[in-house]
Formats: C-alpha cells, structure tokens, sequence
C-alpha cells in the first residue's frame, strides 16, 4: 500500500480502527501506562540540562579539553536528533513496548557506563549512545499513550506528559547542582540507573503492544540514510555556527548540505513503497502547523532559557543551585498549567489555548528584556511564571496536533517528528540568539570600555573579553586592583545585559509569529471521527 493510500485511508475511514478495550488489571491501564512512561521520559528530559552542570567537574577531573566538553553536549544532541524520526518508524515497525523498554535499559546502561568512564573518550562513546537509546524511548512513549487512551482523554495524558517534560528540563540545573556540588559529577549519570530499573519493571508488568492493523512491514533505507545525513548537516552547522562564523564557507556548506540532502530525501520519499515519512502526512494543515510551532515554541523557549542561566550565575553571582530555584516559578506553572491546558483542548480544541499560549510566551519575552542587573527575584519570578504559563499549553496542544492527526500506524513517525522539530527549535534558538548575542556584544563592549576609562585593550585581548562577556562573565584576574575590577564587572554585565535584551526581543517576535501559526491549528479530521467513534 503506498503512502498517499494510507494516509487516505485513515483519514476517509476512522471508524475502522478498533477503540481500545477497556483495560483489565494492570496491562494496558491507560493511567499506569502513561505513569510507566513517565518514568523513562524524565530520565531523557532531565540529561538535555542536567550534564550541563557537571561539565566543569568533569572537565577537571578527566583533564579534558574545552572542544571534549562541547562534544560531551553535542555528541548526545547529535545522536539524539539525527535518530529521533528513525527511532519512531521502528516503534511503528515493532512494536512500541519493546522500542520503549530496549530505549530505556539501553540509556540507563549507557548512564551507568558514563559513570564508571575513566576517560573523555569514553563519557563522549556513551553520551552518543545515550542519545541513541534517547531517541527509541521517546516517540515509543507518544505511541503508547496515543495507542492506549481513549481520543476524549488523550489531551489530559499528554499535558501531564508534557508536564514531566518541562519539569525535568527545567529542573535538571536544581538536580545536577545539589548532586554535583554535594556528591560527585559520576552521580549525575548513576541516578539513571535505578530510575530505568523502576521504568523497566514498571514497563514489563504495565506496558501492552500494540500493532496498527497497516503497521509498515518495510525500511525505507535509502531514506533513514538520507534524513539522518541532512539532520547532521543541519544540526552541525547550528552548533559549530558561532564558533566557525555564520558567513564561513564550513557553515555555509553544511546548511548548503542539509537542504539538497532534504529536497532530496522528499524526492526519493515519493517512489518508495512503505517510505520513512509519507509526504501526505503534511497536507494536514494541523498537523504541518504543529511542527512549525513546536520548532518556535523551542526557538524561543530553549534559547530563551540558555541565557536566562548565565543571567542568574554569572551576573547575579547565584550557585546552580540557587539559579535552579529561581526557575521554580516557571517549572511550577508548567506542571500546573499542563494538565489543565490538556484538559481546555479537549473540551475547546487546540488553537484558542495554543494562540494563548504563545501571546503569553511573547508578553513573558518581551518582558524579560527589560531584566537587568538590579532587577529583584519578584519580578523574575512573574516573568518566569508567566513563561511557564503560555508554554504548557503550547508543550500539550502542539504535541497532540501532530500526534493525534497522523494516522495510527504512523504514531510512531509522528512522536518522532514532534521530539525532532523541539530538537531543532531549540538549537536554531541557542543558535540565533547566541549569534544576536555575539553581534550585540561586539558592537557595544569597546565603547562601554572606553567610556568606564579603563586600560585599552588589545585586538586578541578584546576578543578573549568578548567571549567571556557574551556568557555573563566579568574577565577579572586575580591581581586586578578592586576599584577596576568593579569597573569590569560593572562593563561585562551591562553589556551582557545589553545583548540578552535583544536576544528575549528576538525570541519575544518569533512568539508572535508562533501565535499567527497557531490560528492554522484545528483537531484535524481523524481526531475529530476519532472522538466521534470513541477511539483513538
């Protein structure tokens, strides 16, 4: 059967697609599925922030280099968003239980395995494999819950899914710094360990299979071969970006190669039998859309809250740990608003709350901006809080407008396409924000040096300032008398301010445009036969 039939198929015929029973003792409950993998998500959403706090330590302790604690981060992001939609199609293949619980022994045993390294060399091994195992846990979980619940509550076990989501992220830094500051950075990859045994059992005892009558019973080689070569192209040049320069032909020649490998891989997808993501899936304007606004929401959330940590840290001079509680207010009413968010979209549809959401992101950016070094913890704190807000439902209506508008055999393809467009979002956002940093920086850190009166600097000296500035540090030696030490200081934090302020303005715009985006949103035809007919 060819893409285009398939795709026909579910959407002109819905109510032939079984409802599921209703569940008999602990297999196939929908509750203690989506408790089961819940487990395993928030051990992949907590190593997306977590290690970053324990890259100094293990930079000290394993003698590493600067570019081997970059690929401790990127190896992992790599492996993660090149694998992700690969990961989903073998889920719809396979079956996701046995993907989900393969994805989530495999990433605690590569945590465990981090742990016991010795080396650089093999923290980074394992950090790719970690992305890896990642990558087959995390469409699986969307698989099951979209195979488990029935269509009416649907959107509630997604908002709690997405709720464990943005609590992990957000939480990770909390985490990372009390284990880090009080036991040992190993620690930060040992607590995967019993975590996945907890999900492992829970996902042996609770988990049900479950197979679309038109599951693909095929690999579209070719295709994986060419989507994951275009997703490393793509993600590469977005992390090597500002260290190469935007305009420098390594840059410009892997986002060169990303987008003929991409035309490419849509050209094959259209002669292929069973191919890895039917093209038909995208004439659902709800669906496309989705994926447009996962990839802005994570724009402006992830590269919004890159910065928001060297705000706290280096400006603020507060712990990890402490940074982590001034986030509290936007991981609380993230795991407030989430469920309730899932709760509106079903009894609304998706696209009041999801333009909500977004407006509320766009005010909550554009008021950061106005953040500077005096600014109190109250006023971050309604910031952040408001920023939590307008995520929630984003996180919830965003995820469920992909998902639940693919078809069912195509659950898998359609997880996987959600968690690659947070992926790239949220590197196109640290990317671009970084870059608006840089810019910013460069073009107002002379003149401010200049007009504190202090020492001029050299062209090697200035661009070394430069580089510290633009993460919120003050370049002060030891040896630095404390009235010009203050001087510094007081230069390197305005002018870092300075720059996050057009950064939050730039991510606060990309949010109105998620808001435009958000009006093409609607539950879509096989979501609403699918409520119609009391199945998923």
């Amino acid at each position: 059967m060819t893409s285009q039939t398939t795709v026909d198929k579910a959407s002109r015929e819905p109510q032939e697609a079984a409802a599921p029973a209703p569940a008999k003792g602990l297999r196939g409950h929908p509750w203690l599925t989506l408790f089961s993998v819940a487990i395993g998500v928030m051990m992949v959403a907590l190593d997306g922030t977590i290690v970053a706090i324990a890259n100094p330590a293990i930079q000290q302790d394993l003698n590493a280099s600067l570019a081997d604690v970059q690929w401790i981060t990127n190896g992992y992001m790599l492996a993660l968003a090149v694998s992700l939609i690969t990961a989903g199609k073998l889920g719809d293949r396979f079956g996701h239980r046995q993907t989900f619980l393969i994805g989530v022994v495999g990433f605690a045993a590569a945590s465990g395995a981090i742990g016991l390294s010795d080396s650089v060399a093999l923290v980074i091994v394992f950090r790719v494999l970690q992305g890896l195992f990642g990558a087959l846990l995390m469409p699986a979980a969307l698989g099951l819950l979209r195979a488990t619940f029935p269509a009416e509550k649907l959107n509630m076990a997604i908002g709690i899914w997405g709720m464990v989501i943005g609590a992990s992220t957000a939480g990770g830094p909390i985490l990372g710094g009390v284990l880090v500051e009080h036991v040992s950075w190993q620690s930060v990859f040992f607590i995967n360990v019993p975590v996945g045994v907890i999900a492992l059992l829970l996902g042996l005892v609770i988990l049900k299979d479950h197979r679309a009558e038109n599951a693909p019973r095929s690999f579209d080689i070719g295709g994986i071969v060419l989507l994951s070569q275009a997703m490393f192209c793509l993600i590469w040049a977005l992390i090597k970006g500002a260290e190469w320069g935007w305009g420098d032909y390594k840059t410009l020649g892997f986002l060169g190669a990303a987008v003929a490998l991409f035309v490419v891989f849509a050209l094959s997808q259209k002669n292929v039998r069973e191919p890895l993501i039917p093209l038909a899936m995208f004439r659902s304007i709800p669906l496309s859309a989705g994926a447009v606004l996962m990839v802005l929401m994570a724009f402006a959330f992830m590269g919004g809250l890159f910065f928001v940590t060297f705000y706290l840290q280096n400006v603020h001079g507060l712990s990890p740990v402490d940074s982590g509680l001034h986030l509290l207010p936007l991981t609380g009413m993230m795991i407030v608003a989430s469920p309730l968010a899932g709760a509106m979209i079903t009894k609304f549809g998706p696209r009041v709350p999801l333009v909500g959401g977004m407006v509320c992101t766009a005010v909550a950016m554009f008021g950061m901006s106005q953040l500077d070094i005096g600014t109190s913890t109250l006023t971050m704190s309604i910031w952040f809080g408001l920023l939590g807000l307008g995520l929630a439902p984003v996180m919830v209506g965003a995820t469920e407008v992909i998902v639940g508008n693919a078809p069912m055999e195509l659950s898998g393809v359609a997880g996987g396409l959600q968690q690659a467009a947070m992926q790239v979002g949220g590197s196109l956002g640290t990317a671009v924000l970084g870059a608006v940093m840089a810019s910013q920086v460069d073009a107002k850190l002379a003149d401010n040096w200049k007009a504190a009166q202090l020492p001029p600097l050299s062209p090697e000296q200035l661009d070394q300032t430069s580089s510290a500035v633009e993460v919120g540090i003050a370049p002060v030696g030891g040896d630095v008398p404390p009235e010009i030490a203050g001087k510094i200081a007081g230069v390197a934090h305005d002018t870092f301010v300075s720059g996050m302020s057009t950064a939050f303005m730039v991510a606060g715009v990309v949010a109105v445009v998620a808001a435009l985006v958000a009006t093409l949103t609607k539950r879509g035809t096989n979501a609403e036969a699918g409520m119609g007919a009391g199945h998923i």
